[in-house]
């Protein structure tokens, strides 16, 4: 009995050794094998033709191969995914992002209220809405520090979902506007101004966002730009005012935020000619002027006062207490009585022109929308500033995915890892149903969406188990 006993046990010492060694090689199949896009038509990102019936190889959160059906078969313990009547796009860019802000109406009600919530609550909410809506890299700028980087080393770490951040922490300016020093910086002088640079740099900021720079002194102003790129940090730049432009034009930032100068009807022609002289040098200046001119805000405007119905969307809820979504609500329930948006209904007619007058320079626009501001949710706003450049500004289509895929990548100098579906890059890639390149606004509802080869939305749905 006893040795039948030892020999029973034998056997399944030998089993359970068997089956964890076939299951320890599963995992490691499984963890080797990747996935492979097939059958949709890949827009990859530079602007040249299309690739019909693409196959794109993924593994380990890298793009290995892009090819066809034809040209490249799927190897062996690859999973799937078919893209068949999809048009595949590289993930997009949201240039000009604020995640501390949801679409709530009065911030000297929102500032004191949900400071608190901004790392816990707000900002990783505003992060999912991103991801959801097919961005898979954001420039966030403006907000405190800890809360920016606490964010961002959290969706760096797998922690909380969202795309990649490219940070700025507080603005620099020349005095913060009242009860916002938690996320303005004042500088006194040149010394204060390379101190705070600094210090934004050691903290792990990817960018500084300077505005107010004609109310600063020039030396102050040139102080924040070279410690800047002492660090080699790019700087962005507000253009409301014509000597905003004048003065970050002498200084060198690398690129301006929105298209400013409220009701004028056009930039004064000095400074056109200022804009087209720095166009000229491209590289020899440190790259091109980028412009991230934020217009569908404004241009939409009317239309949303006329019909609020997509405020009722449901999908800026994702994230947000209840309670701070009734918040929100309350404040945009008159949403043509707002005191934030007194002359925007002026400021409209005006965009066309100023549009016009940006591209003719010769400045490279990347699609940015301010998201966040009132009434504009992050599941909304990167596709409505498209679809208004597309069919309002006469944006080619193809150059308008461009500045939301591959320019966002060239301006912050991460080229060689993202912005296009290609060899080598990460895999962040998105997919719709149907002509991207006709029907701009497909992008208003994504179907996929894949970031460092992690799929967080197929189908149309969201993937709650990668969330």
């Amino acid at each position: 009995m006893g040795n039948q006993t030892r020999t029973v046990k034998s056997k399944i010492a030998t089993v359970v050794a068997s089956a964890t060694l076939i299951g320890a090689t599963l995992a490691s199949v499984s963890a080797t094998a990747g996935t492979a896009l097939v059958g949709g038509r890949l827009i990859d990102g530079y602007g040249h033709q299309p690739i019909a019936n693409s196959v794109i190889l993924v593994e380990d959160g890298v793009i290995q191969e892009v090819g066809t059906v034809s040209t490249l078969p799927v190897p062996q313990g690859y999973e799937v995914v078919s893209t068949e009547g999809m048009d595949v796009l590289p993930g997009l860019w949201e240039n000009h992002a604020h995640l501390m802000l949801n679409g709530h109406a009065d911030y000297s009600h929102w500032h004191p209220t949900y400071m608190d919530r901004f790392a816990s609550e707000i900002m990783p909410a505003s992060a999912v809405q991103l991801l959801l809506a097919g961005i898979t890299s954001a420039r966030d700028l403006g907000a405190p520090l800890d809360a920016s980087i606490s964010v961002k080393s959290r969706i760096e770490s797998g922690e909380i979902p969202g795309p990649r951040l490219f940070v700025s922490g507080p603005f620099i300016q020349h005095e913060p506007y009242p009860n916002t020093d938690f996320y303005r910086w004042g500088v006194d002088n040149p010394a204060d101004g390379r101190r705070k640079v600094k210090k934004l740099a050691d903290a792990g900021v990817d960018i500084i966002k300077l505005i107010d720079q004609d109310k600063m002194t020039l030396e102050e102003a040139q102080a924040v730009v070279d410690e800047a790129h002492k660090h080699g940090l790019k700087v962005v730049a507000h253009s409301h005012r014509p000597d905003e432009i004048r003065r970050g034009i002498e200084i060198g930032v690398d690129n301006f935020e929105h298209t400013g100068l409220t009701t004028a009807p056009e930039y004064p022609a000095d400074v056109m000619e200022l804009l087209k002289e720095r166009t000229a040098t491209g590289r020899v200046a440190g790259g091109p002027l980028f412009w991230t001119p934020t217009v569908e805000g404004l241009w939409n405007y009317d239309l949303t006062v006329a019909n609020p119905e997509k405020l009722d969307s449901e999908c800026w809820h994702r994230g947000l207490e209840p309670s701070t979504i009734a918040d929100i609500k309350a404040s945009i329930e008159e949403p043509g009585q707002l005191a934030y948006t007194q002359l925007t209904p002026l400021r409209k007619p005006t965009l066309k022109r100023k549009f016009q007058q940006l591209r003719d320079a010769g400045v490279v626009m990347l699609v940015g929308t301010d998201s966040g501001i009132p009434m504009k949710f992050h599941c909304q706003s990167t596709w409505n500033e498209m679809d208004v450049w597309v069919n309002v500004m006469n944006v080619d289509p193809m150059k308008a995915i461009r500045a939301a895929t591959y320019w966002g990548a060239v301006m912050m100098g991460v080229s060689d890892k993202w912005g296009t579906v290609s060899a080598g890059k990460y895999a962040d890639i998105i997919a719709v149903k149907g002509d991207v390149l006709r029907h701009i606004n497909l992008l208003s509802r994504v179907d996929f969406v894949m970031k460092n080869g992690v799929v967080y939305k197929q189908d149309g749905r969201a993937v709650e188990s990668a969330l």
